[in-house]
């Protein structure tokens, strides 16, 4: 089997509401999801991330883990709230320390820090205040943030990711019936409007991040897109998927890896368009080093005559699919790349996030066989293989995820990690998926 390219980054995933805990410790704020989370009903169980897997007291364990799994990079991500209690101004150092610990554990471990500024936990205050999102304020407000923490970590941190999946906490914490915090509703206008200042963001802070930082800085996106794979790989097919795979990313991956919305794109949206000045578009647009891709599954596309050139097919019930009912399909992955190639060129790629849920069982030695994601792992890498070999320039895999741990609407009923976590002791075991990916690491192939 190829191998991987020497200085192939193997990392593992995690963000700071899902696995911290510590909610209301050392001067932390509260964030949307806190409020969300309190609302009877709205998570399944009406489980509560208060203490999620305890990383906050259990850090160290938790890099030690990352040790015996051999990581070359760790992706976490910072709290907001436990920083900037209101969003701003006021500094909670407590938090700070926490997060020095963390960074220069990684760094003792010889971990590379991959650093993600807002990974949907904004603080509360700057939602009931100017409306969060909704408000380009806050994409002001979210630069100052940036210059805060690269400040801080200057020389600590060389890789960041200003926001990880803008359609999370705009486009599902404010459109439909709002399944993610803060769960309020919006007229479409509105929510459009939120993704272009989420948008607006995220290209401030890529400047006040390279700003602050020393010149040397690493500044990319986590995104999930839309992902779409031919039917086969029949020439009409394939273009139908390129159709469609630009078709439906043009309200957020577009934007941020081109700097401006198509035409086709404003006409579909019409009145409900986002408001937006070229100043702002060139901010979006500004340049960035790396695009992180966030890939779970992907629509099967075929050609079609219609005024959009594809047409989607529904995906049978008996077809392959995780503990959370996604399909598997890792020949999206390789497509991910495939277009990610023709779009954006040799700009490099590193896969924020991939895994599976799995219905894990304990067995009586205390082991955790997870067959399923074992093999999840090995045909989704064997794509990047092949994705490599075509020239698309991977640099990185990050796993999702390092641990099991609150998985935002469904509590803790999914469980994504190659470490199991305890909720009640909060006891880890590293699953033999966990084992497994040590292996890979090691030999930088897939075995």
């Amino acid at each position: 089997m190829e191998q991987f390219p020497n200085n192939f980054l193997w990392g593992a995933a995690t963000s700071s509401f899902q696995i911290e805990g510590a909610w209301d410790k050392d001067g932390k704020g509260v964030s949307t999801w806190d409020t969300f989370t309190a609302r009877p009903g709205v998570i399944l169980n009406n489980d509560r991330a208060e203490n999620a897997c305890d990383h906050y007291h259990r850090y160290r364990e938790d890099i030690a883990l990352m040790q015996r799994l051999g990581l070359k990079a760790y992706r976490f991500s910072f709290s907001w709230p436990r920083i900037l209690p209101e969003g701003r101004g006021r500094v909670n150092k407590a938090g700070l320390d926490f997060y020095d610990r963390l960074v220069d554990g990684l760094l003792e471990a010889g971990i590379i820090p991959f650093a993600t500024l807002f990974h949907w936990d904004l603080p509360q205050t700057l939602e009931d205040l100017n409306g969060g999102f909704r408000n380009k304020e806050t994409a002001r407000i979210f630069a100052d943030y940036a210059a805060l923490i690269a400040k801080h970590f200057a020389g600590r941190i060389r890789n960041y990711i200003p926001i990880n999946e803008i359609s999370c906490f705009t486009l599902m914490g404010y459109g439909g019936n709002a399944p993610h915090a803060p769960g309020t509703p919006q007229p479409r206008k509105v929510m459009y409007q939120s993704v272009h200042n989420a948008l607006l963001a995220h290209g401030l802070a890529v400047r006040a991040l390279r700003e602050n930082s020393p010149a040397n800085v690493q500044v990319g996106i986590a995104e999930n897109p839309r992902y779409v794979l031919p039917l086969w790989d029949r020439p009409e097919h394939v273009v139908a998927a390129e159709k469609a795979f630009r078709f439906e990313n043009s309200r957020i991956l577009f934007p941020l890896l081109t700097g401006r919305y198509t035409e086709e794109f404003l006409k579909r949206d019409g009145n409900d368009a986002p408001e937006f000045t070229p100043e702002e578009m060139a901010t979006i647009g500004e340049k960035i080093d790396f695009a992180g891709y966030n890939y779970y599954q992907a629509g099967y596309v075929e050609a079609a005559d219609n005024e959009n050139g594809f047409a989607y097919l529904s995906i049978p019930k008996d077809f392959p699919r995780t503990h959370f009912g996604w399909a598997i399909n890792p020949k999206g992955l390789y497509w991910a790349m495939a277009f990610h190639k023709k779009f954006f060129g040799n700009l490099p790629v590193y896969i924020t996030e991939n895994g599976r849920s799995t219905d894990d069982t304990v067995e009586a030695d205390g082991a955790v066989r997870d067959l399923a994601r074992i093999e999840y792992l090995r045909e989704h890498l064997l794509m990047l293989i092949l994705s490599i070999r075509d020239g698309v320039p991977l640099k990185g895999y990050f796993h999702w995820s390092l641990l099991d741990n609150f998985e935002w609407s469904v509590g803790y009923s999914q469980r994504f990690g190659l470490v199991r976590v305890d909720y009640t002791t909060f006891e880890r075991t590293l699953k033999l998926s966990g084992e497994y990916y040590a292996d890979v690491i090691k030999a930088n192939t897939v075995l």
